[in-house]
């Protein structure tokens, strides 16, 4: 990641908010004004602050560890909580089946993140994992109130004044702030690739919001996070990493039967 972390985060958030609002201004005209009614705005306002929370411990996790160690923990431990909101706050019902694709799921995703459970990063990327499933909860609920491409864009707008304004105050409360992006050397991150990041991870996101205004909390968050299963594949088939690696390929193949089994 280019620089400080959360300053990438700020721009590309920034970007894609620039980028995405004259599209949203076009698709409220064109599809008659809907409206946003104050619970979904106020659903709206609450995961915004739960995902600058998750930002700031992911940007303190990144800056603690690499992102091979980061990033499976912080995106496999999220769905265990996801499910357990899910089922248990949001009253969920899934078929037997798919309670089995779920498990095996979580199992397939566990068995490739626990072997990466070590060093000073641990506890800001586990933190990070629970923002992550907080904030999609709150997501699950304000999303099915609202039309979710107006939800998704007031999101992202919510973000980025966020993002700029705690910046500017941790700036201000810490007497020298010191930037990563200093010490390595690396310029910050360009308009254009800003746009670009902000764009695939936002992007990205609002695919999440639809999927969640369709489908339960306990499906669609374990499916998000098998990403971590593709990683971890890919560590052990491209670049030859021995650790644990019979494990990974066990929990990549309990993921893709979960997948399956969420069909039925």
């Amino acid at each position: 990641m280019s620089g400080d972390p959360i300053d990438t985060f700020q721009r590309a958030t920034v970007a894609a908010a620039a980028v995405i609002t004259p599209l949203t201004a076009v698709a409220w005209l064109l599809s008659g004004r809907p409206g946003l009614s104050p619970a979904a705005v106020g659903w709206c306002v609450l995961s915004a602050s739960l995902e600058l929370v998750y930002l700031w411990l992911l940007a303190t996790a990144y800056r603690r560890g690499e992102i091979s160690v980061v990033y499976p923990i912080a995106r496999g431990s999220a769905p265990l909580l996801a499910v357990v909101f899910g089922l248990g706050l949001l009253n969920e019902k899934l078929s037997a089946m798919q309670l089995v694709g779920v498990g095996l799921l979580l199992l397939g995703i566990l068995a490739v993140t626990i072997p990466q459970t070590s060093g000073r990063a641990t506890v800001p990327a586990l933190l990070t994992g629970v923002a992550i499933a907080s904030y999609t909860a709150v997501d699950r609920v304000g999303v099915r109130l609202s039309t979710p491409w107006l939800y998704g864009w007031l999101l992202v707008t919510l973000l980025a004044v966020g993002l700029t304004v705690s910046i500017w105050v941790a700036a201000r409360v810490t007497a020298s702030r010191t930037r990563l992006a200093d010490q390595a050397g690396e310029p910050p991150l360009g308009r254009a690739k800003a746009t670009l990041i902000g764009l695939l991870m936002w992007g990205g996101y609002l695919l999440v919001l639809w999927a969640l205004s369709l489908a339960p909390l306990s499906v669609v968050a374990p499916v998000r996070e098998t990403a971590v299963v593709g990683v971890a594949v890919w560590g052990v088939w491209r670049l030859r990493e021995s650790k644990a690696a019979a494990l990974k390929l066990s929990g990549a193949a309990a993921t893709l039967v979960g997948v399956s089994l969420l069909a039925f």
